[in-house]
């Protein structure tokens, strides 16, 4: 028997379980708020400024802030047509039936209540800078897909994750435990933004068919197929440059280098990026996910050794 939970479900629907809630989180996607936290602490641990309680807030309120976003999308991608009986990726909870939108909805502002939560305490401790941060973070996580000018819908999704969540996570996490961003930081936030962006690439790759009729102008709707394969391989190329200009630079131990060990792991995804597309696309979405998250392991371990 499924284990349910509260809901806000409309009669006649059926009670969301937890297996609802967690397909509606989409954990596969998860690496992309995890791993910017996880390398942030490790750097900052490695040069001596590490902090477990504020580093432990920061990874909460990166998740929830994800899975808030991703109920969001699931949201507003049902009613504004992107996720139809066409869909090619993994079921959303909301277009199948499975989780009222309204539901979804409400789960959101809870994820979003909760991550701001965190985030008072963050800025007890950090300050001013957080703030800014977590206040822009909850407005993109929403605005990507839903308000007047939903990011995804512009071609501006790729940047949204490469900003948040590279940039503004690793950074962001590093700075509540030190108080400063060291140039370390802002280097190793390029191949965790980076791989973090390549799996939504993927994503809109898949999907370039039926967001065209949905009017979601990505930039592989805006630019063409050819144009999300090229910047895959740049992606990819930055995320495995980065540790070598890391080491020439002297900001870190050639221990940096780890995350080659991952490169077997880009093979098969890059592969089918460039060779296939539609519903094909789906294992080059979780093999760009589980790519991140070893890479990522792999590249804090690296930062960690002196």
């Amino acid at each position: 028997m499924s284990t349910t939970v509260p809901t806000l479900a409309t009669p006649g629907q059926p009670q969301p379980s937890v297996k609802t809630w967690l397909m509606a989180a989409r954990p596969k996607t998860l690496t992309a708020g995890s791993v910017p936290v996880v390398v942030g602490t490790a750097l900052a641990f490695a040069e001596g400024v590490g902090r477990w309680l504020p580093a432990i807030a920061a990874f909460v309120g990166a998740v929830l802030i994800q899975i808030g976003t991703n109920f969001v999308n699931d949201y507003y991608d049902f009613k504004k047509g992107a996720d139809t009986a066409e869909r090619l990726g993994p079921t959303r909870v909301t277009q199948s039936g499975l989780i009222s939108p309204r539901t979804v909805m409400a789960g959101a502002l809870v994820c979003f209540g909760l991550a701001t939560l965190v985030g008072v305490y963050l800025v007890a401790i950090a300050g001013w800078p957080i703030l800014v941060v977590g206040l822009a973070s909850l407005l993109c996580g929403y605005a990507y897909t839903g308000g007047p000018y939903p990011l995804g819908y512009h071609g501006l999704g790729d940047l949204f994750v490469l900003l948040f969540f590279g940039f503004a996570a690793v950074a962001g996490t590093y700075f509540v435990q030190a108080g400063m961003v060291s140039t370390a930081a802002w280097w190793a936030a390029v191949p965790v933004g980076g791989l973090g962006t390549g799996i939504l690439v993927v994503n809109n790759l898949r999907d370039a068919t039926t967001d065209v009729k949905a009017g979601k102008r990505t930039l592989v709707v805006r630019f063409g197929s050819g144009f999300g394969k090229a910047e895959y391989v740049l992606l990819l190329a930055l995320s495995y440059g980065t540790p070598v200009a890391l080491l020439a630079m002297g900001l870190a131990s050639p221990w940096v280098l780890l995350p080659f060990l991952s490169l077997p792991l880009a093979v098969s995804p890059l592969k089918l990026v460039l060779k296939s597309q539609g519903a094909a696309l789906n294992p080059a979405l979780g093999g760009t996910a589980k790519l991140q998250l070893v890479f990522g392991v792999l590249f804090a371990v690296g930062l960690y050794l002196r």
